[in-house]
């Protein structure tokens, strides 16, 4: 079962968050190769600190640790609450009628999940699982509601982070409709290890099953498998006990190079 944990207060990032200020501005990085997974800062408080402004004590919020493996929660579950993954990866997937489950999202630290209750969907689409120990902040539809009309800068970030996931979404559908399987795998790793962000890319990335990759991209385990050790030869990536994505795969990309003999 998942462990509660009170709320981390900060009282000097309250009051800077209140007051639009916070750390100073990181050096951002060049245009994208590919879709990133986290809202570039908006031009109206861009040092807002999300999670300083979540854990004051004036939010009604729950903190709760997930083991890796544990269900945060699942497809059909009551959709009342938005969630924020302090620290963490949550993996979101969707099984069909029939059966079959495909990998929706993968998620970090920073990212909102969730957020289908605040436009009136009365259960969860899909079912989120904690792809390593992680520490999910939970906030109630109704709270969630209020803070977005409370505090403009927290709502800008929100709102610039959700319109970033839409089109990831629909960069999302056109690598499937357009690139080969190799192609959506060596994108789907270089989204995983968060090239593109604000942020220097982690290269090293963690774990991720060779079925989990399948369910990504939408194709079978062997050809990951194939992929995967073709990708090693070419020195796009290493395997050390940890997978390591190299400048090489994203060139590889960059130039068009990947699916060609």
């Amino acid at each position: 079962m998942s462990q509660r944990i009170p709320g981390r207060v900060a009282p000097e990032k309250i009051a800077k968050s209140r007051k639009g200020r916070s750390a100073p501005t990181r050096s951002q990085a060049g245009e994208p190769p590919t879709p990133d997974l986290h809202p570039t800062p908006t031009e109206r408080g861009p040092n807002f600190d999300v999670v300083g402004y979540l854990s004051t004590s004036g939010i009604r919020r729950t903190v709760a640790s997930y083991r890796r493996g544990r269900k945060i929660f699942s497809q059909g579950d009551p959709s009342d609450s938005v969630l924020y993954i302090q620290q963490g990866a949550v993996k979101l997937t969707t099984v069909s009628r029939r059966g079959k489950e495909a990998v929706v999202a993968m998620l970090a630290s920073g990212d909102f999940f969730g957020e289908s209750c605040l436009v009136g969907r009365s259960m969860r689409l899909s079912t989120a699982t904690a792809t390593i120990d992680s520490f999910i902040l939970t906030v109630d539809k109704s709270e969630m509601v209020r803070i977005l009309h409370a505090e403009h800068d927290f709502s800008d970030r929100f709102i610039s982070y959700m319109v970033r996931r839409n089109v990831r979404i629909e960069a999302d559908l056109v690598d499937h409709l357009f690139n080969s399987s190799e192609k959506r795998l060596a994108r789907a790793l270089l989204l995983l290890s968060q090239y593109g962000e604000e942020k220097p890319p982690q290269k090293i990335i963690a774990k991720v099953s060779h079925e989990t990759l399948a369910e990504m991209i939408g194709t079978t385990r062997p050809r990951i498998t194939f992929f995967m050790n073709k990708f090693r030869r070419l020195g796009y990536i290493k395997y050390n006990g940890e997978l390591q994505i190299n400048n090489a795969l994203l060139h590889a990309v960059l130039l068009d190079s990947v699916s060609k003999p």
